[in-house]
């Protein structure tokens, strides 16, 4: 039996990985839809969009995650492990391109003053890309860990 790589699929790193970006996708979402202004922004837009993906995403992952650390029975399929690192490095890329391109409209509002973006309003948005940074920083880390795995299998 080989080695467990700790963060790859089926652990139970894995799984708070997942879990994580689960947890920090959904409230960057949360703090975008709170308002429905969001709509006036392109980047904003994108940014509920990639995170429409990477919730289902990494929730389907955790589950799986889940059952293999229940099961104790490892998924080492290639295929399968190709499938997660392509689908976790796309939806990574994706969320730090939206996590940037809200981070700097927003900043851009602020700078402009109060009359574009209340503070209340600006606070959320900026919370919401730091969230979505942070799903980014797991879900990439994800990636990397599996990457490691694929070449021994």
């Amino acid at each position: 039996m080989m080695e467990q790589v700790p963060g790859t699929l089926g652990t139970s790193a894995s799984l708070a990985l997942h879990l994580g970006q689960t947890i920090f996708s959904s409230a960057s979402l949360l703090f975008m839809c709170l308002d429905v202004e969001f709509y006036s922004y392109t980047s904003f837009s994108y940014l509920v969009t990639v995170m429409g993906l990477v919730t289902p995403w990494s929730v389907s992952l955790a589950l799986v995650d889940a059952y293999s650390v229940f099961i104790k029975r490892l998924p080492r399929q290639p295929r399968v492990l190709l499938i997660v690192i392509v689908g976790d490095w796309a939806l990574s890329f994706l969320s730090l391109a939206a996590a940037c391109s809200t981070a700097s409209v927003t900043s851009l509002l602020v700078d402009v003053g109060k009359s574009n973006c209340p503070s209340k309003l600006c606070s959320r948005y900026q919370l919401s890309a730091a969230m979505a940074f942070l799903s980014w920083f797991l879900s990439f880390s994800s990636t990397l860990l599996n990457l490691w795995l694929l070449p021994s299998l």
